[in-house]
């Protein structure tokens, strides 16, 4: 298996010829494992948080790998899917490409980038959590892929997908409410930087006021090294 760090993926060229090597994969060798009425092989990369909603929501299909950095999260998602081969870290997925039709993404947010490149160059139907990349190059490296691929792809922007915003797009663009010349826009929770009674009346799980000032131990069923990415 081939490292490959950001400064790689930056190369563009270079971190595209590292990957394929790296997976040892060619156009020949590609074979749909099951036809499109069956149920798709589908293996999910990060099994806990969000990545546990993602996971609950493609249940319904097979689930051929698991990978998660967290040890707990991992175990956790196997529960349900015993059968699925477990990966620590998302590079080893990609080593039995052949396993799985498609990848769902839900790692942390820095490491977005890493676990869909080297899917889409296999031609594998991604779905990512968002936000996509990390840079504005990324993207650009991602969406060059895709359009190699030719493959099914979707950014986790869950509530975009939905009817009413596919319609406020629509009315904005074919002009039937003429020009946009001004947007507002608010969110109503404050997403951690708030008090404890607030994040309660919120339901928010996390509360800080002020920055912290010592580092928290890192959780012993977490590997930080693979945590932190390329």
């Amino acid at each position: 298996m081939k490292q490959f760090s950001r400064l790689d993926f930056l190369a563009g060229s270079t971190a595209s010829a590292g990957l394929l090597a790296a997976t040892s994969w060619t156009v020949g060798d590609e074979k749909p494992s099951q036809s499109p009425n069956e149920k798709l092989n589908i293996a999910v990369i990060g099994s806990g948080g969000r990545g546990g909603s993602n996971l609950k929501n493609v249940s319904s299909q097979n689930i051929t790998v698991l990978c998660d950095v967290n040890q707990q999260n991992l175990s956790r998602a196997a529960t349900s899917h015993p059968k699925a081969r477990r990966e620590l870290d998302f590079r080893r997925v990609f080593d039995a490409e052949k396993e799985f039709d498609a990848v769902v993404v839900s790692t942390c947010e820095h490491t977005h980038a890493f676990a869909t490149l080297p899917a889409l160059q296999l031609k594998k139907h991604v779905y990512c959590e968002k936000p996509l990349t990390h840079s504005v190059y990324e993207a650009r490296v991602i969406r060059e892929a895709a359009e190699k691929a030719g493959v099914a792809t979707q950014m986790g922007t869950q509530i975009h997908a939905g009817n009413n915003y596919r319609r406020v797009v629509e009315l904005i663009q074919s002009g039937t409410i003429g020009p946009v010349r001004e947007c507002h826009v608010w969110v109503g929770r404050a997403w951690g930087r708030q008090s404890a009674a607030d994040a309660k009346k919120n339901r928010d799980i996390v509360h800080v006021e002020e920055r912290p000032t010592t580092a928290d131990p890192i959780p012993e069923n977490l590997n930080w090294d693979l945590w932190l990415g390329p």
